[in-house]
């Protein structure tokens, strides 16, 4: 049964059911599309407008037409998975990573937190602070690398913290089973730079490379800060976001 019908012009609710599951990773790279056909009797739309919803997800990159095969997804080499992106999907499934992506923590430690990791946790520059350090890869290669910061008394709390070890459902589910805190509310902040040698040997590009560059914290239901987080993902990938802007008079 087709998705309740709202406001939203009937292609652009296939378009952001369909982007949804490629985000998620239901639909992953080299995944055919449902055909227009197909499409259009699910939803009880047009052909014509089941081609237009196609269309858009063109433009946006997600999806190429193949002769003899249909529309497939093609997101390998050209989507970043941001921290929203993450956050949302651990949020509806228990998964932070799309199928086809895993993470490989290189350091968790306690190390001394940089000036603007310490004016986002509250504390002291150069104060010990946990420190988990990931590079994100795909069959491919790396797509990412991040860093995730938390108060160093969370060491005792949440010792998986301090560990290489994949944390099951992330670290924000660790912190919530072990002291009651939820996250309640993030922020993104993105720029661009050029890649510092270390930079460019972890994402295997050249040094000086134009990089996406991120920050992101994630706060509890009091505003207290739970994660601040940095990012770099290499160029050519891109971040998507839809928001509604509502009915104006």
């Amino acid at each position: 049964m087709a998705p309740n019908v709202d406001r939203t012009p009937p292609y652009m609710q296939v378009v952001k059911h369909l982007r949804q599951q490629i985000l998620d990773g239901d639909l992953k790279d080299g995944d055919k599309i449902p055909s227009v056909r197909k499409i259009a009797e699910e939803w009880e739309i047009s052909q014509a407008t089941a081609m237009k919803a196609l269309a858009t997800l063109r433009a946006d990159g997600l999806v190429e037409s193949v002769v003899g095969s249909g529309t497939i997804v093609r997101t390998k080499s050209n989507i970043h998975r941001s921290a929203r992106d993450r956050f949302t999907r651990m949020l509806s499934t228990g998964r932070i990573y799309a199928p086809g992506e895993y993470a490989v923590i290189t350091a968790a430690e306690l190390a001394p937190a940089p000036a603007h990791i310490a004016d986002t946790l509250g504390v002291e520059e150069g104060e010990l602070a946990i420190r988990r350090h990931r590079i994100t890869n795909n069959e491919d290669g790396p797509v990412s690398a991040s860093t995730s910061w938390f108060h160093a008394s969370l060491a005792e709390t949440v010792p998986a913290l301090l560990s290489t070890d994949r944390i099951k459902g992330g670290t924000p589910t660790a912190i919530k089973e072990a002291t009651g805190r939820e996250a309640r509310s993030a922020e993104d902040r993105m720029t661009v730079g050029a890649a510092s040698l270390d930079q460019a040997q972890e994402l295997d590009i050249d040094a000086a490379s134009p990089i996406l560059v991120g920050r992101n914290v994630l706060r509890d239901a009091h505003g207290e800060v739970i994660e601040a987080g940095e990012y770099i993902s290499p160029a050519g990938r891109w971040t998507l976001y839809e928001y509604e802007l509502g009915e104006h008079d």
